[in-house]
């Protein structure tokens, strides 16, 4: 298991934050982090499969829940309410690839309340969890896309994705010591789709229809 410091020296006035906001970010080829810091989500070549899964978290204030990780709302935030570590928990109907996540964290908003590391667990259920990744942020503020495993590819140049049921995304510290924790958007996302190359007619090329192009 690997620790991914990611430190976030772009300022989301500066000339470069706003070529990013309105160009897209440029995407990486040697698996490290991605940096977005404009307030919605980044276009990227990785699917989102979020929304085939279950969520849950291990705690939240009335209105705050699970529901403001994927309303695509920036002014919304998931807001913890009970004893650390806090966690969210995204189970899938079967066992899918999940190769990054992407996370909107804000530090100028959020103070205390931003989480300064994160474990990345994942497993077949709940209760046989793994860690996969460690991820340390100092003071982030936007979008932050990176592997969710740390087991480097054939070619070396990025990482597997991870085979699994159940990923589990735990704030193990916030900044200044917080308790409670914000998370203000989360995006699970898959391996980029590669072209059919076996000369099948009908490739499952879609999310939804590969998580069942195998029996279990």
């Amino acid at each position: 298991m690997a620790t991914t410091n990611i430190t976030t020296t772009t300022t989301a006035g500066s000339s470069t934050a706003a070529a990013v906001a309105q160009n897209g970010p440029s995407i990486p080829k040697d698996g490290l982090p991605l940096m977005h810091p404009a307030r919605t989500p980044p276009v990227l070549p990785w699917p989102d499969i979020g929304h085939l899964a279950k969520w849950s978290v291990s705690s939240y204030k009335f209105g705050f829940g699970a529901e403001c990780l994927r309303d695509g709302d920036p002014d919304t935030f998931w807001h913890s309410d009970g004893p650390q570590p806090h966690f969210i928990t995204v189970e899938f109907p079967c066992k899918v690839a999940i190769q990054k996540i992407s996370i909107y964290l804000s530090w100028p908003q959020d103070d205390s309340y931003t989480p300064s590391t994160l474990a990345i667990r994942a497993g077949t259920g709940p209760s046989d969890l793994q860690d996969v990744r460690v991820a340390t942020l100092e003071k982030p503020d936007g979008w932050i896309t990176f592997d969710v495993s740390s087991e480097p590819d054939e070619d070396g140049n990025s990482f597997k994705p991870v085979h699994a049921y159940v990923l589990q995304v735990i704030v193990v510290q916030n900044h200044m010591s917080g308790k409670d924790t914000h998370i203000r958007g989360l995006r699970v996302l898959g391996p980029q789709e590669e072209d059919a190359t076996d000369g099948d007619p009908f490739p499952w090329k879609s999310p939804d229809f590969k998580m069942y192009e195998r029996l279990r």
